[in-house]
This record gives structure tokens, C-alpha cells and sequence, in this order.
């Protein structure tokens, strides 16, 4: 009796739309898939965070949340190429980690655009855009950072390995003090990605160390000055799962965070890590995790109690007791927290516009650099009969290899789950065009057609070879690529036949640790060569 109360509670809980999860308990990443080096602002009930993008055009994805667990994707901050210029941009260079503050009414984004320009600039009004053209500013080193007092704009950044502060003009970024060092860790590489708060007399100053690898790390000094001396933290790093608690979590180098308070006075910390699949691989690339921050009056920051971070998370916060969607109230209502198997379709495009209006594609949708704006069109099929549309498709015009990193043509979304399907519909005229899951220009794995063949590629450093292919008789090829985490599963129907397996690869051929890049797997369309390729659609599921 007493269970079946409990399953008609949770029914009614869902059906009112309220959350029926444990009290107090969440699930990490809070944002999935290739979204690095968070950073995160709240103007009143509302919080605003962003993201590095590097080679990926539009880029600085935003997003916004009430309860700092769940995120909609409303824009990119960049997303004309005068703000973003990608000549030659890999996944080691274009934009680095960003930072996103709000003053007096206007929205500050600032970044690196490593190969392009430098530390820049730009402002708006509206989260969602636009967003002005580029300030350009003088001090260099990259994760710049902005604190605002009294009338006045900081800017902190690291040339030379050091935490170093100046004095901007908001406005016009013009330099109006020398740089001035603060801080240069405790001793860890790459000191990196400052922030300066101040909270109860002190100005804090957080820092990443390490490396954004395994030995990834957050540590904290403070001062009475803003510009020192600043005094660290006797009990540094404050976050890190590079440690005999952590060092056997799936999630691993956790670090590059951002403080925020709540509006019930909770701190929390924003940060990446990336979540190791089939051993010591990630290929999913560096994710926006969440932690709360216990911060005492005159006390240095203590996150999540010093323990290392998990996948699910339990806190004594309202902040979390948000509302989630059905699966995963479902899931985290499990006796054993275990994940469950629910299929949820997060992208589906038809490329067929109802009557005459365009399909849109959502902000989460990127190219690889600035794309070549005559090489993607809506190309349309209208009845004669009736003067209606009758179908269409993405017609993508061929271009330069993925493997010359030069403009390819190419629009694809982040893997954010590791189980999930893709699927799409193929129909090429002499280019070769299917499906990729990329990672980088030298490591990425291709199911295509061409010719009158299907076949699956390996680019991987350099070595570029057919792993399989098979004769295809329709013009037209269904593609899927299916993934459990550790393998990728290539599949085709030719001709609306059962979908027929061609190969499997591993996973971690596509890691970082194996592939490189700052990124993770972006899996998307692409055409090269001669011709061109029509897709019918486009579907990922989770």
C-alpha cells in the first residue's frame, strides 16, 4: 500500500510540474558536453553564464537560469564575424575563457581571442544581445577578469605567469593605470583564470593552477587592498579531485571556477571538470559543474565541504530545489540513484519549412571558424500544382578537407551525452558528405558517402584511412552513429533497408588524451570536394 501511495505521489508531483526529487540533491554537469571555463554573474532572480568556444563560430555560449542547476541556452555572445574573427583557429587557439559581469545597467563579456586580437571586450544591455563590436585592451595574458568599486573598472589577467591588476576605462578599454602583480599561486603551473570578490573588508583574489588537465586546481588568496599584498589560503587548493579522496571519481580535473551568492544569501561556485569514460579517456571535453560554498563571515570560501565533487550532489540549499524535467525527477527517485535508459530527442531539424518560412536552427548549432556563407543553403521542393513546398533539405556546397582546417563545410552541436543517436539523411551530387564526430582537425571519425559507396573514416594525427565501406545503391542514405560511452556504432539503410552495422571504434580514439585539443566531440554535417550534399535532417537523442 505504502508504495503504491509513493508512485501516486511522484505521478501527481510530475503532472503538476513540481520537483519529486530527494531534497536538497542535484546531478553534475550541470551544463554538458564541451561547455569549459564557466563563468557566471546574477542580476536579481536571474543568473547569467558563459563559456570559451575557441575555433567554434558563433561563440561565448549563454546561458540563463533562476536556480543555477538548470540552463537554457538564449544566444552567443559573438556572433558576427567583426566580433569574432577565427583565421586559422584550432582547437588550441580562438576563444579562451570568458567572463561575464553586470554594473549600472550593462552586461561586460570579457576574453582572448588567442591568434586573432587578444584580450577584448564588449557590452550590452540585453543578455541575450546584441552585443557591441570588440573593445580592444592593452594588458595581455589570457582569462581576463573585471571587478567594479567605486566608480572604477579593474581588469586582472596573467602575462608572465603572474596575476597582474590595472585600472581600465569600461567605455573605451583604454589602460588607465600600470599593470601592477598581485599573485602568482602556490606554486603551480599555469597560474590562471583570476577573480577578484570582496567580501566582509577582504578582496579575494581565486585562481586556477595546475593545468586544465588531471592536476587541475582552484586556489584563494585575500587582502585588505586591492592591490595586495595578498596572503593565500593555509588550506589551498579549495577544490581539486586530484587527491587521495578524489583521484577515484569519474569527474576529474576540476578547476577554473567562479564564485556567485544566491539571493538567499548561499554561495556557489561554478567550474569545469570532464568526466572520464573507459578508463583514463574524456572525450566529451571539459563540462560546467556546480558546488556549493560555505563562506563565513571573515572566513576564507570552504567548497563543498571539502569534499571532492561528484556526480550527484547533496546540499541543505533551497538554491537546488528546483524544478526538473520528468526523466530525471524519475531518475534521481531510484532507491540506487542508478542512471536509467529514456530516450529524450534534444535536436530535431527537418530542413522542410512549413509554406514558405525558413527553418531555424538553435544558438547550441556552430561551425568550425568563420563559415563560408555560400556554401549552406535552404534549398526547397514546391508542388507545381499547388505553389506549396513540398520538401527540402540543407544543401551543403563542398569545400576544403576537415583535415586542413580551413574554413570546412561543416555545422554541427555538442555531444553532451554519452549515450546517445544521431541520425541524418544523406543525398550527394560528387561531394562527400555524411556525418562526423569531431574532436579536432587531426582527430575525428566520419561516416560519409560518396561516389556510390558508404564508408567510415579515421583522421587521427596523421594518418587519415578507410576503417570500412560498402557498395550503396539509392541516391539518397540514411546515417546513423550511435554511442554507449566507450563505443561508437557506425550504421546506414540504403534504400529504407534495417539499418546495417558497418564498424565499431573506440571512444577514446576521439579522447584528449589521444586526439588533443582544448574542446570535445562536436558532432555535426559536413561536404568536401566537388558537388554538393542535400540533408533531409538532422536528429540527436539522448
Amino acid at each position: 500500500m505504502k508504495k503504491r501511495i509513493g508512485i501516486l505521489l511522484l505521478a501527481l508531483a510530475m503532472a503538476a510540474g513540481m520537483s519529486a526529487q530527494p531534497s536538497g540533491t542535484y546531478r553534475n554537469p550541470v551544463i554538458p558536453g564541451y561547455h569549459p571555463d564557466p563563468s557566471v554573474c546574477r542580476v536579481g532572480d536571474d543568473f547569467y553564464l558563459v563559456n570559451s568556444s575557441f575555433e567554434y563560430f558563433p561563440g561565448v555560449p549563454i546561458f540563463h537560469s533562476r536556480d543555477l542547476v538548470n540552463w537554457k541556452q538564449i544566444g552567443n555572445v559573438l556572433d558576427r564575424e567583426s566580433q569574432l574573427p577565427l583565421k586559422g583557429a584550432t582547437s588550441w587557439l580562438g576563444i579562451y575563457a570568458p567572463t561575464i559581469r553586470y554594473h549600472e545597467g550593462t552586461y561586460y563579456m570579457i576574453t582572448t581571442n588567442i591568434g586573432n586580437g587578444g584580450n577584448f571586450m564588449v557590452t550590452a544591455t540585453n543578455p541575450a544581445g546584441p552585443w557591441s563590436e570588440p573593445i580592444w585592451l592593452q594588458q595581455q595574458g589570457i582569462d581576463p577578469s573585471l571587478y567594479f568599486e567605486n566608480g572604477k573598472c579593474y581588469m586582472v589577467s596573467n602575462p608572465d605567469n603572474t596575476i597582474m591588476l590595472c585600472e581600465i576605462d569600461p567605455k573605451t578599454g583604454r589602460q588607465l593605470t600600470e599593470s601592477r602583480p598581485l599573485w602568482q599561486g602556490t606554486g603551480g603551473r599555469y597560474p590562471e583564470g583570476p577573480h577578484i570578490y570582496k567580501k566582509d573588508g577582504w578582496y579575494y583574489l581565486l585562481i586556477s593552477e595546475g593545468g586544465t588537465e588531471l592536476a587541475h586546481k582552484l586556489t584563494i588568496a585575500r587582502s585588505k587592498e586591492i592591490e595586495g599584498p595578498y596572503t593565500p589560503n593555509p588550506n589551498n587548493p579549495i577544490l581539486t579531485n586530484c587527491s587521495m579522496k578524489g583521484q577515484d571519481k569519474q569527474i576529474q580535473g576540476t578547476g577554473h571556477g567562479d564564485l556567485v551568492q544566491a539571493k538567499d544569501g548561499s554561495w556557489w561556485m561554478v567550474f569545469l571538470a570532464y568526466r572520464n569514460f573507459g578508463g583514463a579517456y574524456h572525450h566529451l571535453g571539459r563540462e560546467t559543474f556546480l558546488a556549493p560554498v560555505e563562506w563565513n563571515k571573515g572566513q576564507w570560501p570552504v567548497v563543498n565541504g571539502g569534499e571532492p565533487i561528484d556526480t550527484l550532489m547533496t546540499v541543505a540549499s533551497k538554491q537546488t530545489k528546483a524544478k526538473k524535467n520528468k526523466d530525471i525527477s524519475a531518475q534521481n527517485n531510484r532507491s540506487d540513484m542508478k542512471e536509467v535508459e529514456r530516450k529524450r530527442t534534444k535536436s530535431f531539424v527537418s530542413f522542410v519549412p512549413s509554406d514558405s518560412r525558413t527553418f531555424e536552427l538553435g544558438p547550441e548549432w556552430v561551425f568550425i571558424q568563420n563559415p563560408d556563407s555560400t556554401r549552406y543553403d535552404r534549398h526547397v521542393v514546391v508542388d507545381e500544382a499547388t505553389g506549396r513546398v513540398a520538401g527540402g533539405s540543407l544543401r551543403l556546397y563542398g569545400g576544403k578537407d576537415l583535415n586542413t582546417n580551413a574554413r570546412p563545410t561543416f555545422i554541427g552541436r555538442r555531444q553532451e551525452s554519452a549515450h546517445m543517436t544521431v541520425e541524418t539523411l544523406v543525398n550527394s551530387s560528387q561531394a562527400e558528405a555524411g556525418l562526423t564526430v569531431y574532436q579536432i582537425n587531426d582527430g575525428h571519425l566520419d561516416l560519409c558517402v560518396n561516389n556510390g559507396y558508404v564508408g567510415v573514416k579515421c583522421k587521427l594525427k596523421n594518418i587519415y584511412y578507410i576503417v570500412r565501406e560498402e557498395p550503396v545503391r539509392s541516391a539518397a542514405v540514411k546515417l546513423r552513429i550511435s554511442s554507449d560511452g566507450e563505443q561508437y556504432v557506425f550504421e546506414y539503410s540504403d534504400g529504407g533497408a534495417p539499418f546495417r552495422k558497418l564498424c565499431e571504434l573506440n571512444c577514446s580514439l576521439v579522447s584528449t588524451e589521444v586526439a588533443g585539443g582544448f574542446t570535445g566531440v562536436v558532432i555535426g554535417m559536413f561536404a568536401q570536394g566537388p558537388g554538393f550534399a542535400d540533408f533531409g535532417y538532422f536528429k540527436y537523442e539522448e
